[in-house]
């Protein structure tokens, strides 16, 4: 049997659907315990991942933010999403600040997919250049974003700290002009 798989920027409404941001705070939750860099040090609790989802709906409503999120049958297999920069002289470009996929998922191409959706909502909302970056050792995200024509343009040497073990920050870009 062929799983169905649905990708679906989310509205405002279903951000603050209470199953979504439950399932959310859980897939997050999950993936962070288990070590993988998506930006926490502990677990998110559900109120953060609340809050972050409202932000993003609010900000999505005058294209300032995108949420994507995909499922496989009736489970939340990944979220993503960007947010536009700030400050004026620099709006014209957003960060992805988060693609995290279900590690039941994972290798099936759904990062691709979603990575795919969040670069057309960012050409869509008329940004030029979108950044990320990730923990040197995520060899797996460096080979999903440079198949995809993003270029490294900067790195922290053994910025992150997890315990005794030091990785790199890599800073990545895909100009969409």
């Amino acid at each position: 049997m062929k799983n169905s798989i649905v990708l679906r920027a989310v509205d405002i409404g279903n951000a603050e659907d209470l199953s979504f941001v439950k399932n959310a705070a859980q897939l997050l939750q999950e993936l962070v315990s288990n070590g993988a860099a998506i930006g926490w040090v502990d677990p998110p609790s559900t109120e953060e991942v609340a809050s972050l989802l409202r932000e993003l709906a609010i900000a999505s409503e005058n294209s300032d933010a995108c949420l994507i999120a995909i499922w496989v049958d009736q489970d939340l297999a990944g979220v993503g999403y960007w947010r536009r920069y700030n400050r004026p002289t620099h709006h014209p470009h957003a960060d992805i600040e988060k693609v995290a996929i279900d590690p039941r998922y994972q290798g099936r191409g759904l990062g691709h997919q979603l990575m795919n959706q969040l670069i057309s909502a960012a050409i869509n909302a008329g940004i030029e250049v979108l950044t990320l970056d990730f923990r040197g050792d995520n060899t797996r995200a460096a080979k999903l974003y440079k198949s995809l024509g993003f270029t490294e343009y900067g790195r922290l040497p053994r910025f992150v700290a997890v315990g005794n073990a030091r990785y790199d920050t890599i800073f990545y870009a895909l100009d969409l002009r």
